[in-house]
């Protein structure tokens, strides 16, 4: 076994270190009953009382979790799809332009996506009437234009790896192509799924770019409603939302991380109980 060497062990903790103090910092200063941020006073939670009482807050967070659940549903229908037409070659004379319009996105800048599907609403808006206004909807547009490309090459994946004789086998028997698709490919490519659908999700939750450029009136979304916070001045309030964020984020993964040492001990189990 390697030892680390001093100088790679001083760069990795400062990286850390430069990644995760600032965080720890806000956390603390979340809870200083000081009315300006980073001047700590006494412990209070009168903050996190705050937040709860806020409805600008609320209403955002709930908005945000909205969007981000219709684009991130949205992004994994697209991905499947667009994962399934393209993960065999020589399909069809349309796959490299799909792989290439399919993962554009993902290097395009989001000003330039925001700004385009901007023009694109307010053109159908003055040729088709539709959307009458910029909201929820259009907004989720937006986030799964963005986020699709990161679903697709995730299922993709994963549907690259998969043994075809499965599928072969059971068209053989009978089957028809949606029902091997729905009882066969599904449940091998679940985790796949749920990988892009969570990535999806993250990223719609975290957008900021295009949401400002499609959100409207009542559809402020929480990164909007921080940064326009943050233009004005920084409060208290906003310290202790994100540690609010940071905690279920923490608890979140650390539910994920038990109940995957779980299955793979009762996986152990089995197989020693089988030998």
């Amino acid at each position: 076994m390697k030892k680390i060497s001093k100088t790679v062990l001083a760069f990795l903790i400062f990286g850390y270190a430069f990644l995760y103090v600032p965080i720890v910092l806000l956390m603390v200063n979340s809870f200083s009953a000081s009315e300006i941020p980073g001047i700590w006073t006494t412990f209070s939670f009168k903050w996190f009382y705050k937040v709860l009482e806020d409805e600008d807050i609320l209403y955002a967070a709930i908005t945000s979790l909205e969007i981000a659940s219709i684009s991130a549903t949205g992004a994994v229908c697209l991905g499947i799809l667009s994962a399934t037409a393209t993960k065999n070659p020589g399909k069809f004379r349309g796959k490299k332009f799909l792989d290439s319009v399919i993962i554009m996105p993902v290097v395009m800048p989001e000003i330039i996506l925001g700004f385009s599907l901007l023009m694109l609403f307010m053109a159908a808006e003055s040729l088709l009437g539709l959307p009458k206004e910029r909201g929820l909807m259009t907004v989720a547009i937006g986030h799964i234009m963005a986020s699709v490309a990161y679903v697709h090459m995730t299922v993709r994946t994963r549907m690259m790896s998969l043994d075809s004789s499965l599928e072969e086998a059971a068209l053989s028997l009978g089957a028809k192509p949606f029902t091997v698709f729905t009882q066969i490919k599904v449940p091998i490519i679940a985790k796949s799924i749920l990988a892009g659908w969570l990535l999806a999700f993250t990223l719609s939750l975290d957008d900021l770019v295009i949401a400002s450029f499609l959100s409207g009136p009542g559809s402020t979304t929480l990164p909007i409603l921080i940064f326009s916070n943050v233009r004005i001045g920084v409060t208290p309030m906003i310290n202790a939302f994100a540690t609010i964020f940071i905690v279920l984020i923490a608890l979140c993964i650390f539910l994920a991380f038990l109940i995957t040492s779980k299955k793979k001990n009762s996986q152990k189990e089995q197989v020693t109980n089988q030998n």
